[in-house]
């Protein structure tokens, strides 16, 4: 599985728009709309770096509201939800 961070600078009237439809699209696990230097945050979960390559630019980047995206790709988690969930024994 290839895990994606992706920034998304939108334009401020259509944000709730814009994340909701971003939302559906197939291989789009979250979006988060956030303060700071971007406007929303979508992680991209994915089987093939084709897959990722299609997704971002023709899907996401085309949504009515997107101006401009920065992808980053996970090498590795270290959650503490996924640590946590390893070791359970079901107490």
């Amino acid at each position: 599985m290839i895990t994606a961070i992706v920034m998304i600078h939108a334009e401020a009237e259509t944000i709730p728009e814009t994340a909701r439809t971003i939302a559906d699209i197939d291989g789009v696990s979250e979006v988060y709309s956030c303060a700071g230097e971007v406007d929303l945050i979508a992680i991209v979960r994915v089987t093939t770096h084709e897959e990722l390559a299609d997704l971002i630019p023709a899907r996401i980047g085309k949504v009515v509201g997107v101006s401009d995206t920065e992808t980053h790709i996970a090498f590795r988690s270290y959650s503490t939800a996924a640590t946590d969930t390893a070791f359970d024994i079901g107490e």
